[in-house]
């Protein structure tokens, strides 16, 4: 009888642990990176954009990245491997999986932002040029980029809400 009593509280214990915990294996994770008091916004300006940019590189979310992106999305940067060096572009969905890959392959990311360079507001449009700070960590190995992007916003007439249409990269690299 005792055994029976002790077989079922071990196991009531056990399931409570398991039950409470709320250990979501694909969640990342919290102490990763000192932006724990980044909150995700509604969009409803350029800053608010670029406040969800930094969320969704710090805690690697590709979800949220892809809503700040416009279906007419462009990124472009200088590519000094190429013949005579010159810039390219990609579209979104190109974005998309390069971000995602990114998000995959380093343990932690952390993005500042530092100084507005400037800013251009219009009713619907925007401009802002930002310089950054850029850590991707793997194992123990830090690869850091420093540089500036120039964003152009728009607001979507139909949610009200801010997205990029067009990033260009000026990095360090």
């Amino acid at each position: 009888m005792r055994k029976s009593i002790l077989t079922k509280t071990f196991f009531s214990v056990l399931i409570g642990v398991i039950l409470f915990r709320c250990f979501n294996p694909f969640a990342p994770k919290l102490e990763q990176s000192g932006n724990n008091s980044l909150i995700i916004t509604e969009q409803k300006t350029p800053d608010e954009v670029l406040q969800n940019f930094q969320y969704a590189y710090v805690f690697q979310d590709s979800v949220l990245y892809s809503d700040l992106l416009d279906s007419s999305f462009v990124f472009i940067y200088f590519d000094p491997n190429l013949e005579s060096g010159r810039f390219v572009s990609w579209g979104r969905d190109i974005d998309l999986k390069t971000t995602g890959r990114l998000f995959l392959n380093f343990d932690v990311i952390d993005l500042i932002w530092n100084s507005t360079i400037y800013s251009v507001d219009e009713d619907n449009r925007a401009e802002y040029s930002k310089s950054f700070n850029l850590s991707l960590i793997k194992n123990s190995e830090t690869i850091n980029i420093t540089g500036n992007a120039i964003f152009v916003f728009k607001k979507c007439d139909y949610d009200n809400k801010w997205r990029i249409i067009q990033w260009k990269d000026e990095s360090d690299l």
